[in-house]
């Protein structure tokens, strides 16, 4: 099999971007792996994208890479053909296995490199956010390690803007009784976490031990009103729309429920959780994986479902 590995230089603050939002290249029919990687640790700003395609992309398909990272824009692609090879395993060469409190998160790869008693999960790199590779992911794998390791207790979870379906599943695994439900607005996204759910055991359908599934905006979807109120809701997204969100967020999570919020930069963190401070939370507590901060709030016990 043939695939086509394109490169080109960036600097870390637009490597952060790319594993937070590569819209654009996701609603191609055959979306690239992205993968990005510190190109010289004597300068820490210089980064390299390396884009892995199914076949060879062409020149507006090239455009929107450079569109992407602005100061490769007088930058030629460095463009590789790579015989023999299937492209998704190219991509994850690099991905090493992810270790976060118990949860172990490895691709195909590192199926025989699980750790013993750890809750592991296999995620492809491929069409969707969240392999467990971003602070972000991880900071929320850690959040919910903490909130299990301190006797927290959750019936009714929601995962909001779920990428992979990689939270939603490492939640149901730490409370496996509980009912659970995963969005996003991306349709493909919910296409992967279903292909994840079959490959990592995680049932689907709307039952006490299972997940549901929903495509849909923040939290416009009927059946995420429908089941509110939840006492855990994860939601690792962006920090604007998360401000965005914070009423319709805070209205749906019960009282002396927990929030996790993910996707902001550390300079950011006190906008967000002033928003959600105005709706009736307050800090729990906070997971800072390099820049990327992961807040857990707690919304007060005297405040009533809206």
């Amino acid at each position: 099999m043939t695939s086509w590995k394109v490169s080109l230089p960036c600097t870390k603050a637009e490597a952060e971007a790319l594993k937070e939002d590569f819209t654009p290249l996701a609603m191609l029919e055959r979306p690239p792996v992205l993968m990005t990687s510190e190109a010289d640790p004597e300068h820490p700003d210089r980064w390299r994208l390396d884009a892995y395609f199914e076949e060879e992309p062409s020149r507006p398909v090239l455009q929107l890479l450079h569109d992407l990272i602005p100061s490769a824009a007088d930058a030629e692609p460095a463009i590789e053909r790579v015989e023999e090879e299937d492209w998704v395993t190219l991509s994850q060469q690099g991905l090493e296995p992810i270790r976060a409190g118990r949860f172990f998160v490895h691709t195909p790869a590192h199926r025989d490199d699980v750790p013993e008693g750890a809750i592991a999960f296999e995620i492809d790199a491929g069409r969707a956010f969240g392999t467990g590779q971003h602070e972000t992911t991880t900071g929320c794998l850690h959040a919910l390690d903490r909130l299990k390791a301190t006797g927290g207790s959750f019936h009714d979870i929601l995962d909001l803007g779920t990428g992979t379906g990689l939270l939603a599943f490492a939640a149901m695994r730490l409370w496996p009784a509980a009912r659970a439900i995963a969005s996003d607005i991306d349709p493909i996204s919910i296409e992967v976490a279903a292909e994840n759910a079959a490959i990592n055991s995680v049932r689907i359908g709307r039952a006490r031990g299972q997940l549901e599934l929903a495509v849909g905006p923040g939290m416009d979807h009927p059946r995420l009103k429908a089941r509110a109120p939840y006492d855990l809701i994860i939601a690792n997204i962006l920090a604007g729309p998360l401000v965005d969100l914070a009423p319709a967020v805070s209205a749906a999570l019960a009282p002396g429920g927990r929030l996790i919020l993910a996707g902001l930069l550390d300079h950011q963190a006190n906008r967000v959780a002033v928003a959600y401070r105005r709706h009736g939370l307050m800090a729990a507590f906070r997971v800072l994986r390099g820049d990327w901060p992961t807040l857990v709030m707690r919304k007060r016990k005297s405040l009533g479902w809206r």
